[in-house]
């Protein structure tokens, strides 16, 4: 946002009060103060010149070679011959001349050079060499009664009523961000009320009643307004016959440059200048162009099109809020108005549009067509509707002044709306509580009567504050928001410093960050991996590659862009959407992030959907090379890492079964996500049956090739809230075995589908509680396995406890085993 001093001063008394002096209080005040310049300082550099003669060049058409005088400016008082190219250069003119050395915006430094082989000591200017416009079709000429020689700025009085003193001004800048709150400080008259608040100047009274312009306005035919959405609250149209559009005087041109808008022509400029000014955006249609004497505002309907004034050519969609004439869109609702009825040069007679529309519905438009404006930004603000009527007379006000034979021949105003201003109850006592310091009542009441706020006291300590609608919408709507506004212009600083007296109690125990910590302590670093931190939503093109479209999803009615609805059902959706970026980096990557997924169709009592507290990982590494051990590949490592975290957690795995077995012995649901590979997932068990703790799964190979990944890939997901609920296994320590044991390598041929897991159970059910150590050294899935077999072999290790195992324990262990093999639909071979 950027505020002009003198434009400030039209509507506050700014007398003893410099610019510094304003940008600090508004700092203090308000906002802060990004930033403070004076406008156009080049006409400081720039001097006034007299054309003694203009001359053609001798080498050139389209070139003239003129003498100007610059009086003390020049070398020895003499005059300077410089080339111009301008058309309307002619002798007798006063012109604005930027000698040698002098810089001009856009880092154009000017100096002594020869043109088409003749001396140039200079340039005669055009306002856009200058940043004063984008006039360059020829020169500026300056009044004859500019003084010959002095800088052009210094020349103003010269120009009388023309404006040029506007170009001496100070810009005041301050991020959109600071204001977001504040819907009333979007234009120059919110912040002339914080002046008048802060240091009490007087507020300059502005005409913005709209009662009379209505009684001119019913002399004309009534022009035929509807509204057919609750998008918009409140439309406004005023036709006016007998414009004369053209260039706007100098006043306008140069407040409007000095805030950053380019001055197009009287009627676009006059309508930037209302929205700047009161904060309320409007739009201006070329009556004659507007296929029917009527406005409809409604949705858009599918395969509607509009061209906007950009020039584009945009597609809408239902969400979209038009303004139509007749059945054909004439402008985005909030957004830009449509090519077709842009008012041009010869424009008479004018449709001004002045409405209130719903924030969100104006914000989803700009997002999804990338078409953020100055419109959109403040409507997404929630303006009151009442400012509406404000700036169709503030337009209407302005236009009479400066064309005064301009005539309003209707008025319509449509729109279910209600005026916003409240009510809130303010305790003086609270006020001081909150605060921390002595405040009269009576300097209360004058800060809430400068703020624009009516006081009523009551008898019983309480008093109403009226709350004005400019303010109601989104500002003050609880009596702390009446304590802050009273703080701030008091001052914080004038608020007596107290040290802290508070009690120190010791934080109470959260197991949920304690487990989360211990947790993230160990994937950052024992395991290397890198925790990412993502958003909740979840793109739609990611959501194709996974193939999650048709998954039930929570989803966002006002996105932060365009096709980011979706929120997501798990944190490993994330992960899967930072994969390929990562890799194009590193080979090996593994990443990890604590978030919350959200599933609607588990929702509770209240329509809450199920939010569950994930811990999700990720390793990708390049894929093993064909005859590499089993456990090289990122399936082995994550279930390496997820039983690891387990153990950490103090819920080790009791038990892997696959979804099927799951749903089939405890009623869990067999459902997998898309992007899981269906044969290589599986679910850890904890000490109770049934209870999962953690997923384990391998990516899918086609989702692989959708995403652009062609590496090893396994994803895993532990439940926060499940190893919560767990119960700890107690750790148990317990000595060496005083006694030696037996260590022997079996094999299995077993079939293909059946987890590792159950083999194990076999083993240790075979040994019973001779059974010390067990692991897998080989896993062989090839021809010589057979069709649809695989071989395991394991190391294990026998201990007994009170005794040395003799022989005949080791065969009977082989023999309780090959029986167990044999169960499972496999047999025992010796390795």
């Amino acid at each position: 946002m950027k505020i002009s001093y003198r434009w400030l001063s039209r509507h506050v008394d700014l007398t003893g009060l410099s610019p510094q002096e304003l940008a600090n209080d508004l700092t203090l005040h308000t906002a802060e103060v990004e930033g403070l310049h004076a406008f156009a300082p080049v006409l400081e550099r720039v001097v006034v010149g007299h054309v003694l003669e203009r001359a053609k060049h001798p080498d050139a058409d389209k070139l003239s070679v003129c003498r100007v005088e610059v009086g003390p400016a020049g070398v020895a008082g003499e005059a300077l011959q410089i080339v111009c190219g301008a058309p309307n250069v002619a002798a007798g003119q006063r012109v604005a001349v930027a000698l040698a050395g002098t810089e001009l915006p856009g880092d154009v430094k000017i100096k002594k050079s020869k043109i088409r082989g003749v001396e140039s000591n200079g340039m005669i200017c055009s306002e856009r060499e200058l940043g004063l416009g984008d006039e360059h079709n020829g020169i500026w000429v300056l009044p004859e009664a500019a003084t010959i020689g002095r800088p052009v700025l210094a020349s103003a009085p010269a120009f009388g009523a023309s404006g040029i003193a506007g170009a001496l001004d100070w810009v005041i800048e301050i991020d959109n961000k600071s204001l977001t709150h504040r819907p009333d400080l979007w234009g120059h008259r919110g912040f002339a009320r914080e002046v008048h608040a802060i240091r009490a100047a007087a507020l300059r009274p502005l005409d913005l009643e709209l009662g009379a312009l209505a009684q001119r306005a019913r002399t004309g035919q009534p022009f035929d307004l509807r509204v057919d959405s609750p998008a918009c609250l409140r439309y406004l149209a005023l036709e006016l016959d007998g414009v004369a559009n053209g260039r706007s005087p100098d006043w306008l041109r140069f407040l409007l440059l000095a805030v950053g808008q380019r001055p197009i022509d009287l009627l676009v400029d006059l309508s930037n200048f209302v929205m700047l000014d009161l904060g309320q955006p409007n739009h201006v249609f070329d009556r004659r162009n507007l296929p029917r004497r009527s406005i409809e505002v409604r949705m858009a309907r599918p395969h509607e099109r509009l061209t906007t004034l950009d020039g584009i050519a945009r597609d809408l969609g239902p969400d979209d809020l038009l303004i139509c004439s007749g059945d054909a869109p004439v402008a985005l609702a909030g957004v830009m108005g449509g090519d077709a009825c842009k008012v041009a040069p010869d424009t008479s007679s004018i449709l001004l549009e002045v409405a209130s529309f719903q924030p969100a519905v104006v914000r989803r438009t700009a997002q999804r067509l990338a078409l953020r404006t100055d419109a959109s930004a403040r409507f997404e603000k929630n303006l009151a509707p009442t400012l509406a009527g404000e700036a169709v007379a503030h337009f209407a006000r302005l236009l009479a002044e400066l064309q005064p034979e301009v005539r309003a021949t209707s008025l319509a105003d449509a729109g279910a709306w209600t005026d916003p201003a409240r009510t809130l109850p303010l305790r003086p006592a609270r006020v001081r509580a909150l605060l921390g310091c002595e405040i009269p009542d009576a300097r209360i009441e004058e800060i809430l009567t400068r703020l624009g706020l009516g006081v009523v006291k009551r008898t019983s300590g309480e008093w109403d504050v009226r709350i004005p609608a400019i303010r109601a919408t989104k500002d003050l709507t609880i009596e702390q928001d009446l304590v802050e506004e009273i703080g701030r212009i008091v001052g914080y600083a004038a608020i007596p410093e107290r040290p802290l007296v508070a009690p120190l109690t010791p934080a109470p125990r959260d197991e949920r960050r304690e487990l989360v910590r211990a947790l993230q302590d160990r994937l950052s670093g024992t395991h290397a991996f890198h925790e990412t931190l993502s958003y909740s939503f979840l793109p739609e093109p990611l959501a194709a590659q996974l193939g999650v479209l048709g998954d039930p999803c929570v989803e966002v009615v006002n996105p932060v862009a365009e096709g980011w609805q979706r929120v997501r059902r798990g944190v490993a959706t994330s992960l899967l959407g930072l994969l390929e970026p990562n890799l194009r980096h590193a080979p090996v990557v593994q990443l990890y992030e604590v978030g919350k997924g959200y599933q609607p169709e588990r929702a509770n009592a209240h329509g809450e959907p199920l939010e569950l507290h994930e811990l999700a990982l990720l390793c990708a590494q390049p894929r093993p090379a064909s005859g590499a051990r089993h456990d090289e590949g990122a399936l082995p490592r994550a279930k390496a890492i997820v039983e690891d975290l387990l153990r950490v957690a103090g819920r080790p795995v009791r038990t892997w079964i696959t979804p099927h077995e799951a749903s089939a012995a405890h009623g869990l649901p067999a459902t997998l996500p898309p992007w899981v590979h269906p044969k290589r997932c599986a679910l850890a068990c904890g000490e109770q049956a049934g209870v999962v703790l953690a997923s384990l799964a391998e990516l899918d190979p086609r989702v692989a090739r959708a995403l652009g990944v062609a590496s090893d890939v396994a994803i895993a997901s532990l439940w926060i809230d499940a190893l919560l609920t767990a119960p700890r296994t107690p750790v148990h320590y317990e000595p060496l075995p005083k006694f030696p044991g037996t260590r022997l390598d079996v094999a299995m041929s077993m079939p293909a589908e059946l987890p590792a897991a159950r083999v194990e159970q076999a083993i240790r059910g075979a040994g019973k509680e001779l059974v010390r150590r067990l692991r897998l050294f080989d896993l062989y899935e090839g021809e010589k396995a057979g069709p649809g077999r695989k071989s395991l072999a394991y190391t294990v290790e026998l201990v007994a406890e009170g005794r040395t195992l003799a022989e005949k324990d080791t065969q009977r262990f082989l023999e309780r085993l090959a029986r167990e093999a044999e169960a499972l639909g496999g047999e025992l071979r010796r390795a």
